[in-house]
């Protein structure tokens, strides 16, 4: 680790030009937006090809296989907030190239956008849990189970302070417009959202790491120092996170947010480099109560498997930052809510019921699979729930007696009858979830009815749009499974939106679809 009074230089301001730039780009018409526990049930027994991504890092799970209920009726994940994977692909759409599939998390793309779920009643209960249900749009033989949470809003004025470490990579691989100036006009958007308590710090790294503004509510200084920033040298990005949470510790405040978040391209080349031992150095601070959030920058050496997985074992999420307006989401609209974590270690089970499914699959969420049971066991880290947070996960699922995926094996013992009990229930949903401050989970438990399935219709609203997102991240992924769905049946499955974010959805699927020679 190097020390703080051996700071990086960081004078000289060659990068205002460039800062000015990206913010009139921000803000010109021609760019701006438009307005384990015993089983619950039993058996009695008896294209256009995808573009190189160069020394672009990716660490893409395979599509998760379906899944026999009678064989393995529970399933069990992390929750995940991050949204990475979505701003990633469409500036490989943008750029009028096909993402690798590896790049492609379809539970981030679901999760990009906000859905209609009702406000929990109280805050002993941070989030509502809601369930429904439809006819599979790529498949109308099976049913589309969707689980949605949100967490309680807080208003601006009950967030906690704020203290803040922003952990600047100021190397050489960061000069670049999409890079160290986009970095300084987004942290600049977050400076603007301070309050009266709040405090910054700001922490670079190249060769060295080293401390250039202490913990400050000034905007002006914070402005001033992001502004004398250049790029430039290799890239010390293990002694900088190290260094990055000394500050936070010295500037920690109790009961408050105390979070570092970090802005690279994850390019890390000297020093700690290795991601197992990144994890280990960052899973050591996050009991300390130091949150990280890693927010991805730029094209060509994008370490996205990186900053991914170690936002996931700091207990932040993960952003990748592509515009200023992605910026302006992220850090303006966003994150003055999300800051403040109201749920720690939060897990789903799922638990089928065999008598009512024959087999399922989860969308998406592959890196986040737990054990059984890791779900009971509190000591088991999962993903956490800030303010204003949204969680959706779908699973596609097959009615008992329906044609699925697979057909039965040949030499394979079956029961003869399903168990006669909880007949009228065709899964049931588990989450659990700590309080802050509190080391032992609470648990929510909601049964789904069968006729939930037996009603099912045709997908609309708000879960019809979630499908079509769905659809469109499993067809990028390459999914054998959608029955010739294609991005233009998502397109017309989301049907006409209003919002700036939604519409540019309906755009980048129809240009998916005119790059993707794949498909018809």
């Amino acid at each position: 680790m190097v020390s703080p009074s051996a700071p990086l230089v960081v004078t000289g301001s060659r990068i205002g030009d460039a800062l000015a730039d990206a913010a009139e780009a921000a803000t010109s018409p021609a760019s701006a937006p438009p307005a384990v526990s015993e089983s619950r049930y039993h058996w009695i027994p008896a294209v256009q090809a995808p573009v190189d991504p160069g020394r672009e890092q990716y660490d893409g799970e395979e599509v998760a296989p379906a899944i026999w209920a009678h064989r393995q009726p529970v399933s069990t994940f992390s929750v995940d907030v991050d949204t990475g994977a979505y701003a990633n692909v469409r500036r490989f759409l943008s750029d009028g190239n096909m993402p690798p599939a590896a790049a492609v998390r379809t539970e981030e793309m679901i999760n990009y956008f906000r859905y209609d779920y009702p406000l929990p009643e109280d805050r002993t209960q941070p989030f509502s849990v809601t369930t429904d249900m439809a006819v599979t749009p790529w498949n109308a033989d099976t049913r589309l189970l969707r689980v949605g949470l949100r967490g309680y809003d807080l208003p601006r004025a009950e967030r906690p302070a704020a203290n803040l470490i922003f952990l600047l990579d100021v190397s050489g691989s960061m000069n670049s417009r999409d890079k160290l100036p986009l970095v300084q006009t987004a942290m600049a958007m977050l400076a603007s959202e301070l309050q009266r308590g709040d405090r910054v710090s700001i922490v670079v790294y190249a060769g060295a790491a080293g401390v250039v503004l202490e913990p400050t509510n000034d905007e002006c200084r914070i402005r001033q120092a992001l502004a004398s920033l250049y790029a430039g040298g290799s890239t010390a990005g293990g002694a900088g996170i190290q260094l990055a949470y000394d500050v936070a510790r010295g500037s920690f405040i109790e009961d408050g947010v105390n979070r570092v978040i970090l802005a690279t391209d994850g390019d890390f080349n000297v020093g700690v480099s290795d991601r197992d031992a990144l994890i280990e150095l960052i899973e050591q601070q996050r009991d300390s109560g130091i949150t990280l959030t890693t927010l991805g920058f730029g094209t060509g050496n994008l370490n996205d498997a990186m900053m991914e997985q170690i936002a996931d074992h700091g207990n932040g999420n993960y952003a990748y930052i592509d515009s200023a307006f992605e910026a302006r989401k992220v850090l303006s609209e966003e994150m003055t809510s999300t800051l403040f974590t109201i749920a720690h270690d939060v897990k789903i089970q799922v638990e089928f019921n065999p008598a009512r499914v024959s087999q399922y699959r989860l969308i998406g969420y592959e890196n986040r699979a737990l054990r059984e049971e890791d779900f009971d066991n509190d000591a088991v880290d999962a993903g956490d729930i800030g303010a204003g947070h949204q969680v959706t996960a779908l699973y596609e699922v097959v009615p008992a007696g329906g044609r699925g995926w697979m057909r039965e094996r040949r030499y394979e013992a079956r029961p003869d009858a399903p168990a006669p009990t909880r007949t009228d229930e065709m899964a049931f949903v588990q989450l659990r979830y700590k309080l802050p401050g509190e080391d032992r989970s609470r648990l929510i438990e909601r049964p789904i009815a069968a006729r939930t399935m037996e009603r099912a219709g045709p997908a609309r609203g708000d879960l019809a749009f979630a499908s079509a997102v769905a659809a469109y991240g499993q067809l990028l992924r390459g999914d054998t499974l959608m029955n010739g769905f294609t991005y233009r049946d998502a397109v017309e499955l989301a049907g006409a939106q209003d919002g700036y974010w939604r519409s540019e959805f309906l755009q980048l699927a129809s240009l998916a679809q005119a790059m993707d020679t794949r498909r018809p």
